[in-house]
């Protein structure tokens, strides 16, 4: 398959110019000193990505809009079909509507209602299925009965490479990061932004970052293949497909230095706290990069420039309390 190029993520940054967010780079002084309290190093300078800001809630919709510029106007007329929990699906409606092609969603019966809502909202047909094994087999059934243009959520190459387009904006706004951590959920946003920070800056360090309750790159590098997990239980349900990728398994072996798991309480922990100090609303997806390095997870010598992409907001505030 190949490991996507610097050269298609910078064509994704011309493609997603103007009709994305340019998202910027926040500094966090309350999470360095968490960082150094965990016996970490002392960040010379902790930013924040913020994903969670960005058009529809979260990363995703830099990766659709790079795939749907490549569809004919057969795949447009048939329309399109897509498997998400939320934030891909959110994407994909936002960006059929502004395209003018029928969309259909895919979602898995616990989806956080948020993200159904705002789906539905975005002008997609919304189909709720079982689990999110389930809800994949529903995909597959409508995309072979209906004749539907199957969207992958992570596991694409212009998918990668749109979601390379935050490594792109790391490297330009902050040029001399060490260490950038990225949640991981199919393991697209983690492949685009260590295809885009290796080749700016080979030395720098990218990390991932899943919940313990859904492993699937972990899973993937320590047995050398894509493997399915059996069971996926977890708050992050961004973070929660049953498998990372196959091109997330290539590019983490050849470009991530290492994935890391963090448990649901230190996800929900840390999105108390950066809502607290930073006011920033993430989901419990987006605060994942966060929960690793407040654990100590991420080793961080002293005076290193860190980045974690806060990946999407899209929740409801009851998950504050919860």
């Amino acid at each position: 398959m190949g490991l996507v190029t610097l050269a298609a993520i910078e064509e994704a940054a011309r493609v997603v110019r103007g009709r994305v967010h340019r998202t910027p780079l926040l500094s966090s002084a309350a999470i360095a000193r968490r960082l150094a309290d965990a016996g970490g190093g002392r960040a010379r300078r902790l930013l924040l990505k913020a994903e969670n800001l960005q058009k529809t809630g979260s990363f995703k919709v830099r990766g659709v809009l790079n795939r749907i510029r490549s569809l004919d106007a057969d795949e447009r007329r048939r329309g399109l079909v897509t498997i998400s929990a939320g934030n891909h699906a959110a994407a994909l409606a936002w960006v059929a509507a502004a395209e003018g092609v029928p969309c259909t969603v895919v979602m898995p019966e616990g989806a956080e209602p948020a993200k159904v809502y705002a789906s539905r909202g975005y002008g997609a047909e919304v189909v709720l299925q079982g689990d999110v094994g389930a809800a994949f087999e529903e995909c597959f059934r409508l995309r072979d009965e209906w004749g539907l243009t199957f969207i992958h959520p992570f596991d694409d190459p212009a998918i990668i490479a749109g979601a390379g387009t935050v490594g792109l904006e790391i490297m330009a706004d902050a040029p001399e990061a060490d260490v950038v951590v990225v949640p991981v959920g199919g393991g697209g946003l983690v492949s685009g932004v260590a295809a885009a920070v290796k080749a700016r800056r080979p030395d720098a360090r990218v990390y991932g970052v899943e919940p313990e309750g859904a492993p699937g790159l972990r899973r993937a590098l320590d047995a050398g293949e894509v493997v399915r997990l059996e069971r996926v239980e977890t708050v992050a349900g961004g973070l929660a497909p049953p498998f990372a990728g196959a091109l997330a398994l290539e590019h983490a072996r050849a470009l991530v230095d290492d994935v890391v798991l963090v448990s649901d309480t230190e996800i929900l922990d840390s999105l108390r706290f950066v809502l607290e100090r930073t006011k920033l609303l993430v989901e419990p997806s987006g605060a994942a990069g966060v929960a690793a390095l407040v654990a100590g997870r991420i080793p961080v010598a002293d005076e290193e420039t860190v980045v974690v992409v806060l990946s999407g907001g899209n929740t409801s505030l009851s998950i504050i309390g919860g």
